[in-house]
């Protein structure tokens, strides 16, 4: 039986088992892969440089809005890695005119600062003048100071400007460069958060001077409108934000005390109506017709949309009281937003809201009415997942919010649909708790470190391309 085929087929299995290499473990990389190519480069502290143009900044003065928060955030965040950092922006006219930040290789330069000292109420006061000030004094000065040296030590430097107020002055560092002999030597890149100011903006030109890129695929969809096919690169919070902050829990356990039976809601944004504080003041004045104790805790800006925003409250029965203070101590910030709190429906926050304050309202606020009906991102959103916080989006710009599992995601203006989810979510504290559990694991995917990851790899493409 010796020669049986089953015999003979175990005989050639054998064979095989002894000629043919084992592929038990797969490869450590690529056959393909070539290290030596030297195709992708690398982009480390040693070889690259990033300067940043900016209108607003970290400076009190010159932080609007979320640009300011964006630009601190990211300059620290590219820094931390190593990288020198130099991030121009238009800041207070009494502070130094370049600095170094905490030791990391983080330089500020405080740009027209001789314009500021004429416009003291913030960085758009005097605009016009900034913006051509800026114009004319920053491509000559980042060939010669920045680029320049830069090359000369072995390295390519990325140019990185934000929003509209840096279109022209981006191209007009592109043709200095190329005037320069040394265009070939810097990643540009132009970045939207918002459609705003659009309307001053050569596209044509920015296209053809440099890579353009923005927050969020809304914004990308919009962009399509002007020719353009930017980027994608989100907006990133500090990790920090998700890291135990015992003063905040402090401010936190002693506003739970005292607001502990009303039904808190807050709204931090902009005085815009593409923000809809409207509607979230008319779901307010609803909700409190309904019989229910609310406390409306609301931060806004400087913008003229305010008075509309306060009369509306007014209009609809709300007891409305503005909270000022020029205290910086945020243990005296609560207790004088709490005492005001016993008379009152609404706040108005007259104050500068710090972050281990704001940490402990969006704790504490049984929702956060971020609902905006056109959002480029949502910045505030983020905040409030990582402090553990609910929140309420919009359906724009707002990607990381996923409805009814780590967020409400409101579909309609209608000021009833607040009202009516407000009023469900009370009778289902389980559901709400989840979806707060849930918000913070989604902020820990939006951190700085983990956008600065998809930031390098984006250049990374980009320095293959230049």
């Amino acid at each position: 039986m010796i020669d049986s085929p089953l015999f003979i087929a175990n005989q050639n299995l054998e064979s095989a088992a002894r000629t043919e290499p084992s592929v038990t473990a797969p490869p450590s990389h690529s056959p393909l892969f070539n290290p030596a190519s030297g195709y992708l480069p690398t982009l480390t502290p040693d070889n690259t440089e990033f300067v940043i143009l900016s209108f607003e900044g970290p400076d009190p003065y010159c932080r609007a809005g979320g640009l300011g928060v964006r630009m601190t955030e990211l300059t620290r965040a590219v820094a931390a890695q190593g990288f020198d950092t130099h991030y121009y922006f238009v800041g207070d006219p009494d502070a130094a005119p370049h600095e170094q930040v905490d030791g990391l290789p983080l330089y500020y330069h405080r740009w027209s600062q001789w314009i500021s000292r004429h416009h003291p109420n913030g960085v758009y006061d005097g605009e016009n003048g900034k913006l051509q000030d800026f114009r004319a004094t920053i491509p000559q000065h980042l060939v010669e100071e920045r680029v320049r040296p830069a090359v000369a030590r072995g390295k390519k430097v990325v140019i990185l400007s934000e929003e509209w107020h840096t279109a022209d002055t981006a191209c007009d560092v592109s043709d200095a460069l190329w005037a320069a002999g040394l265009r070939d030597q810097a990643i540009m890149v132009w970045n939207a958060n918002n459609t705003l100011g659009f309307e001053h903006v050569d596209f044509e030109r920015l296209r053809f001077t440099q890579t353009i890129s923005t927050v969020s695929r809304w914004m990308k969809h919009e962009m399509w409108s002007r020719g353009c096919n930017p980027i994608v690169i989100p907006n990133g919070i500090p990790a920090r934000r998700l890291e135990p902050s015992p003063l905040a829990d402090e401010l936190a356990e002693l506003a739970q005390v005292r607001l502990k039976d009303r039904l808190t809601l807050g709204k931090v944004a902009r005085f815009d109506p593409d923000k809809r504080w409207l509607m979230a003041v008319d779901a307010v004045a609803g909700l409190k017709r309904k019989g229910l104790p609310v406390l409306f805790v609301a931060k806004g800006g400087m913008e003229a949309h305010g008075h509309d925003v306060m009369q509306r409250a007014h209009a609809a029965g709300l007891r409305v009281r503005d909270v000022c203070s020029d205290s910086r101590d945020p243990r005296v910030l609560m207790r004088t937003l709490l005492e005001a709190a016993k008379t009152a429906d609404m706040l108005n926050i007259r104050f500068y809201l710090s972050e281990p304050l704001s940490r402990a309202l969006f704790q504490v606020a049984d929702a956060m009415l971020q609902n905006s009906g056109r959002e480029p991102f949502g910045l505030v959103g983020l905040e409030v997942m990582a402090a553990g916080g609910l929140v309420f989006t919009g359906a724009t710009g707002e990607e990381y919010a996923r409805p009814y599992d780590n967020a409400i995601v409101l579909d309609t203006d209608d000021a009833h649909e607040i009202e009516a989810t407000v009023v469900g979510l009370l009778s289902r504290p389980k559901e709400m708790e989840r979806m707060r559990r849930q918000g913070q694991e989604t902020a820990r995917q939006y951190t700085w470190d983990q956008v600065l990851e998809l930031l390098l790899r984006r250049v990374q493409y980009l320095a293959v391309r230049n």
